[in-house]
């Protein structure tokens, strides 16, 4: 896990190592352990690295590492399934010099090409220079666990895992008005119809589950080498079976991501997710090492979830730690997490998180195995039924949508129902009414406006067709949240709050085997009886105490942020952003002293 980045300038440039050099001191934190460059492309190409040592521990997997005396790559991430691969290559020919993993990258793009990123379980973000082509190969990790964005300038390209890489090449910082427009008016942290859009103008990402190849001075178009495939389905698999076939491939997933020569530790919310986890982890460790966990509590009694965390520990050895964020903890804090976030953050949940990672590192836990994932593939929040109810009354008629129906009211805890009317059946059955009704609206009248956005930036967009999709499959709603929009702004928020610590985060639930499996299975295996996630329940219900397996209500790090809202040091600092947000023209004048407001004035000043 480390920190990356690069800048190519079109002509060469004697400037280039001190660039390069800003480029990297500034994501220090991403690889305390060491730092290196290379100059390519006759004094033009100078990619810059970070370390921060996870596998092989030795100088020899310093980088930016050369192979073949053809290959140079700058990379972030991890291989998980490298000592699979390294196997295979070296039954082809291929010779290792150290123990890493980013040595097996360049000798299999060398093998297989760009079809070596259908072979990768892991998560990854690098750049590789082919001196024999004089191309740069750029690629992502399938879901976007590790981060690239870059430039194209009229004299240099530039990339780094973080924007303060670009800035620190003096990459223009100029805030994108649609992103903070749909922050403001529809809560999103990403464009769902261009998921290379950051809140910059100048500064694009790459998207996950892409690849670039690019040549000095020639123009990006990013390419797709992975997505969920649909045809792809288990129709003569029982429940059992599947259940069975989900923990072969979870207990894969958990094994591959404790391959490390640092300590390996959990966070541990109290949840399903987190809890399958680290107990996962402790029933494949090795007993010579303890397991620690990690937790942020509340002094709240709805929100906290001590008793849960102490239900998973209890009659284990795992160590778990606790630390308790508060409003003036925030406060103090916030500057700091928007300067490592970069972009705007929807809730308190991140400082929680923050405050995880801190205490991890205090522990000298480096790496930490967590949950997220869980919720988007395996159907686990409840905005999922209405997607599922849909497909049941499309395929099977209104008396089984009445049995479903009865389950989900008895196994959740639902303020609002979801309404079964006259509405739900004609939307259901005239989808392609709905889109265009939608769409005259947005058009003709425009879309809803929020309390916070100025007038001037509501009328700039207002009549821009909304990102929002109906869905009238179950699987349809997975894909979008999985890969399009929903999770991809959780894995930057742990990405950064990791980083910023100097800590690595794995996410067993995302091992794409396994998703490709999920989405593979029926509707009513994901949600069955009532139950969300009916196969992590089902399949590791004899491995995760009963009070977790059937809970029927969702935290996962919620901190009481309503009652942090209404400090006087909250309102202090709010008042003051929301006075840069109307000097900016985006937050309107009667704007409430809320999250929003607080999170687009500081955004603004950093």
């Amino acid at each position: 896990m480390c920190g990356i980045a690069g800048i190519w300038f079109h002509t060469s440039q004697n400037v280039g190592t001190e660039v390069i050099k800003k480029m990297t001191d500034v994501i220090y934190h991403r690889g305390p352990d060491g730092e290196g460059f290379a100059e390519l492309d006759d004094g033009k190409l100078f990619l810059g690295h970070r370390r921060l040592s996870i596998i092989d521990l030795t100088p020899a997997g310093n980088q930016p590492m050369e192979y073949m005396n053809r290959y140079t790559i700058t990379y972030n991430g991890e291989i998980y399934n490298y000592l699979e691969l390294r196997e295979i290559l070296q039954s082809k020919g291929y010779r290792f010099y150290s123990a890493t993993d980013t040595e097996v990258i360049m000798a299999a793009y060398d093998c297989w090409g760009i079809d070596c990123l259908q072979k990768f379980d892991g998560m990854f973000a690098f750049a590789l220079y082919d001196k024999n082509s004089h191309e740069l190969f750029c690629a992502r990790d399938r879901f976007g666990e590790k981060p690239f964005h870059y430039f194209e300038g009229n004299d240099f390209f530039v990339f780094g895992s973080e924007m303060k890489s670009l800035w620190a090449a003096e990459v223009d910082k100029t805030p994108d008005d649609y992103s903070i427009y749909l922050f403001l008016n529809m809560e999103l942290h990403e464009d769902p119809e261009d998921k290379s859009r950051t809140f910059f103008k100048n500064i694009k990402r790459l998207k996950p589950g892409y690849y670039f190849r690019i040549k000095n001075s020639e123009k990006i178009y990013q390419e797709q080498y992975w997505k969920i495939n649909f045809q792809n389905k288990q129709t003569n698999i029982s429940f059992e079976e599947a259940c069975l076939k989900f923990r072969e491939l979870f207990e894969i997933s958990v094994n591959r991501r404790l391959r490390s020569d640092v300590p390996v530790g959990t966070s541990l919310s109290g949840g399903l997710d987190s809890s399958a986890v680290a107990l996962m982890l402790h029933k494949v460790r090795n007993p010579s090492f303890p397991q620690k966990c990690f937790s942020a509590r509340f002094n709240d009694s709805i929100l906290d979830e001590g008793y849960f965390m102490q239900k998973v520990v209890e009659g284990t050895s795992i160590e778990h730690f606790e630390t308790w964020p508060d409003a003036m903890g925030l406060i103090a804090n916030f500057e700091k997490l928007l300067y490592h976030q970069e972009e705007p953050f929807g809730t308190a949940s991140i400082y929680a998180q923050w405050e995880v990672f801190k205490l991890a590192k205090e522990k000298n836990v480096t790496v930490l195995l967590d949950g997220q994932g869980a919720d988007e593939v395996l159907a686990g929040y409840t905005h999922f039924f209405l997607p599922f109810f849909r497909e049941i009354f499309l395929r099977y008629g209104h008396s089984r949508l009445k049995q479903e129906y009865r389950y989900y009211l008895e196994n959740n805890i639902v303020e609002k129902p979801i309404p079964i009317d006259l509405r739900f059946k004609l939307e259901t059955q005239y989808p392609s009414l709905v889109k265009s009704l939608r769409a005259f609206k947005s058009k003709n009248i425009g879309v809803n406006k929020s309390k916070e956005i100025s007038d001037s930036l509501y009328k700039s967009f207002k009549h821009k067709k909304t990102p929002f999709i109906q869905f009238n499959t179950l699987n349809d709603a997975l894909d979008y949240f999985t890969t399009i929009s929903g999770l991809d702004k959780l894995l930057r928020f742990a990405d950064r709050n990791s980083m910023a610590h100097s800590r690595e985060v794995r996410l067993p639930f995302l091992f794409h085997e396994l998703v490709e499996f999920v989405f593979s299975l029926p509707s009513d295996y994901k949600i069955k009886e009532g139950w969300t996630k009916a196969l992590l329940r089902h399949g590791l219900k004899d491995m995760i105490p009963q009070e977790i397996v059937w809970r029927k209500n969702k935290l996962g790090f919620q901190p009481p942020q309503k009652q942090w809202e209404k400090s006087q040091q909250f309102i202090t600092l709010a008042k003051e952003c929301k006075n840069v947000g109307v000097k900016y023209k985006y937050l309107s004048l009667d704007a409430p002293l809320n999250w929003k407001t607080l999170v687009l004035g500081i955004f603004l000043e950093i």
